[in-house]
């Protein structure tokens, strides 16, 4: 069964050369530089590369981080920065802002947003595989695990580099702690949907979906309360895709709820709990055409007529339908006033990021190479105050389309 994502554009970066004629003073130097240059060129065409797979960004991301690196740490395990960490200006836009980029002139902001479209990347190509008609068990399981990759990407950033930062972030930018945790909650909310997909094929139990549905809702609850406080023409796109899911998923957690319900007798009761279904269903797809109408950054759908989402509205009706006869004939039981309170934990299938580390330093730098880079030769206009005005060109990704959903389940 297919899923539909929403995701934000890629950030984009203006070119490195890195040529820093006169202060790399030798061959192993210069290689460094070229080697630089050639593995962040290569790690950015493999970001819109619909043949790209993980193995392949894996090896480019080692690649490019290893020797960006040695601009960051002391080779000698000390806490000292590198003599090079402050040598190089890079810019980059941010998800949500437009053309108009942040810049640094520091090797750690760098590291930062490369990481940051890496763990994007991951979420994309996540979302392309769910997308697919006939997805198979091994793709779910890649889809599930990009999800939680990128989520420890995120996750590793907030907590590990974002505090080195010389510069302060500036409100509502990618790198500041709200959206980090919105875009952290969002991948484990994401790769719970696979797991309840899973859950609902193989029949598990009612409570167990409906636990995890809750769980998932609550989740993306959480991610729009992170970007409650930010400017709404660039975050309200991106709050109604998670207002929208929250709805779908306390949908799911009612209904599957209240088959439990019947299961126990509880006609009654099960039968107020598929109304409570009913209501955020329709909540659901109203947040679908707002979500469609509204303009923003990321991708435009139109989920309501997704068939993940059109099968929900099918089997709440359907329960209900069912729990209905079953009080006619046999129950009698008085529909309470009141929905049941959900008050539902799940012991398995939730999510958690996969821990990350960026690479070690690559084996080029060594007390040599490094003493190789004379900062004394660097041309004066270098050191000038970094500026951010210009506009970048945003990435050119491919448009990528939900493909028609036959009602494939994943096998």
């Amino acid at each position: 069964m297919t899923h539909w994502f929403h995701r934000n554009p890629l950030k984009a970066t203006a070119p490195v050369t890195f040529n820093y004629y006169g202060v790399a003073t030798t061959p192993a130097a210069t290689k460094i530089c070229n080697d630089l240059r050639s593995s962040r060129t290569r790690l950015l065409e493999l970001f819109t590369d619909l043949s790209c797979n993980p193995d392949m960004m894996k090896n480019a991301t080692d690649s490019y981080f290893s020797l960006l690196k040695g601009f960051i740490v002391s080779l000698d395990d000390s806490s000292q920065d590198s003599k090079l960490r402050y040598i190089q200006n890079f810019k980059w836009t941010d998800t949500l802002h437009g053309h108009v980029p942040s810049a640094q002139q520091d090797a750690v902001f760098e590291l930062i947003s490369m990481g940051f479209n890496v763990a994007l990347w991951y979420t994309k190509y996540a979302s392309r595989l769910a997308g697919k008609e006939d997805i198979t068990e091994d793709e779910a399981k890649d889809v599930h695990r990009s999800m939680k990759i990128a989520a420890g990407i995120f996750k590793h950033l907030k907590e590990s580099h974002i505090p080195k930062l010389i510069t302060p972030i500036e409100k509502g930018r990618d790198l500041e702690a709200r959206l980090i945790d919105c875009y952290i909650i969002q991948c484990q909310a994401e790769a719970q949907e696979v797991t309840i997909a899973r859950a609902i094929e193989l029949k598990h139990n009612p409570g167990l979906i409906a636990a995890l549905a809750y769980e998932t809702a609550n989740f993306y609850q959480r991610s729009d309360q992170m970007l409650s406080s930010l400017d709404p023409a660039y975050t309200m796109k991106w709050r109604k895709y998670l207002q929208l899911k929250s709805c779908f998923y306390m949908a799911y957690a009612y209904c599957y709820h209240g088959q439990t319900l019947l299961a126990s007798d509880k006609c009654g009761e099960s039968i107020r709990s598929l109304q409570e279904a009913e209501k955020f269903f329709a909540k659901a797809e109203a947040l679908c055409k707002e979500y469609g109408e509204t303009k923003g950054p990321g991708t435009t759908a139109k989920p309501s007529g997704h068939l993940f989402f059109r099968k929900l509205g099918t089997l709440v009706k359907n329960t209900l339908e069912k729990c209905q006869r079953e009080n006619g004939f046999i129950y009698f039981q008085k529909i309470p006033p009141e929905a049941p309170q959900l008050e539902l934990k799940a012991n398995y299938g939730l999510v958690e990021p996969i821990s990350f580390e960026f690479p070690a330093v690559h084996a080029q730098w060594t007390p040599e190479s490094l003493a190789a880079f004379d900062l004394t030769k660097r041309p004066k206009e270098d050191s000038a105050k970094p500026k951010s005005e210009e506009d970048i060109k945003p990435v050119k990704e491919p448009d990528i389309k939900p493909q028609k959903d036959t009602g494939c389940q994943i096998s």
